[in-house]
């Protein structure tokens, strides 16, 4: 039987887990692990044969035992030889994609205090990792390494530098890995590459990001993933003087407060219903209040970081919708560039509404001096470019 040498690609989010298997550039399988009304299940996609398995609480926590346990009972003999694991991390350290070492592993451990519910189960991860692939390289993809050309003006706070610099407390950004994927596509899309793009990841998490000769010039997440725009339970940005007056009227402790602004805000909380944005769609349609506040709020400051950007790149040549909300709702995109003709923005509502994000979708009028894309974004697979030539020199 034959060996295929293929790339392992892991992605743990706090609600979810994702893998999958790369023979080079070829999609072998993957794995998405979640929980889903209070069961855990597994869908599987095996050789384009897709497949939803119920899962013990213990096979879900155990995700990757599970996967090669299930990969035994292929026909394929699969030889892994390298592994991808996404990192979301704040700290100068992170910023780059590296090796999984000892002293990586430690770096970690010191970070959690700064973002216990991203990088806790990534950690798990990782730890669990060397046993179960021995000596096979083990790499880090950073979600920031993207975000390492921001400008000097993005990248700080108005915090004493001396804290700053003690401390480590930059603007790292996040999602770069999504935007890396986005440029990747819109270079084979089009030559040559737009000089000014504002990229749009709308999802669960959700930022921007302003793009200048396909380098990031800015972005909406900053120190953490919670900084930016409204997210599914996340408060995005918040003056902080109401942190700390939540803090003494709840009586959080710094890590209660911490997830009580990554899980009981956003979207769900404004709502007080649901983080989906398509229930939020029905309930308005069905005159629900809240969920039409909801939906204008979030909006509201999509389009205002596009305005922001637009300034700071001095003009827009492209505006891209990706991920969840941004590639599958045509009723939240046009929402958000209702009322931007003064800009130069004008969306076709006909082809707003047939764009599929499987391919490159343009959907703006004849009449708009800004082009507006819908594309899929590719986390998994710009992982898997990520690591080749780190992971082949370890």
């Amino acid at each position: 039987m034959a060996m295929e040498t293929t790339s392992l690609v892991i992605n743990i989010g706090s609600a979810s887990k994702k893998y999958a298997l790369y023979e080079e550039e070829k999609e072998l399988a993957t794995y998405h692990f979640e929980k889903e009304d209070g069961s855990f299940i597994v869908t599987e996609t095996f050789n384009n044969a897709k497949e939803k398995l119920s899962l013990t609480e213990n096979e879900y926590t155990q995700s990757t035992v599970f996967l090669l346990n299930r990969l035994k009972t292929k026909n394929n003999a699969f030889s892994i030889e390298q592994i991808g694991i996404r990192v979301v991390a704040p700290g100068t350290y992170f910023h780059a994609t590296q090796p999984v070492t000892q002293e990586y592993i430690t770096k970690l451990e010191e970070a959690l205090l700064k973002a216990p519910l991203h990088i806790a189960p990534t950690l798990e991860e990782i730890k669990l990792l060397p046993s179960l692939f021995p000596d096979k390289p083990i790499v880090a993809v950073s979600d920031s390494a993207f975000h390492t050309t921001i400008t000097e003006s993005a990248q700080f706070y108005a915090l004493p530098i001396e804290t700053i610099q003690k401390y480590d407390i930059y603007r790292f950004g996040y999602h770069g890995i999504s935007m890396q994927s986005i440029v990747r596509t819109l270079k084979k899309a089009i030559n040559p590459l737009p000089r000014n793009i504002i990229i749009c990841h709308l999802g669960s998490g959700s930022s921007i990001t302003a793009v200048k000769d396909g380098k990031s010039y800015d972005t909406s997440m900053g120190f953490t993933p919670l900084e930016g725009l409204p997210m599914g339970t996340r408060v995005g940005n918040i003056d902080p003087g109401v942190i700390t007056h939540l803090a003494k009227q709840l009586n959080l402790s710094p890590n209660d407060l911490d997830t009580y602004l990554n899980t009981q805000c956003g979207l769900h909380g404004l709502s007080g219903k649901t983080a989906d944005v398509r229930e939020l769609i029905a309930l308005e349609q069905q005159g629900d209040k809240n969920a039409k506040r909801t939906l204008d709020y979030f909006s509201y400051h999509v389009k205002k970081y596009i305005g922001a950007y637009t300034a700071i790149l001095n003009g827009v040549d492209l505006i891209v919708f990706t991920a969840g909300i941004g590639e599958r709702s045509s009723i939240m995109r046009a929402r958000i560039l209702n009322d931007l003709e003064e800009l130069g923005i004008i969306v076709n509502k006909e082809k707003n509404e047939a764009a599929s994000s499987e391919n490159v979708s343009f959907i703006e009028d004849v009449t708009s001096k800004v082009k507006i894309a819908v594309i899929k974004t590719n986390e998994m697979k710009e992982i898997m470019y990520s690591i080749q030539g780190i992971a082949t020199s370890h």
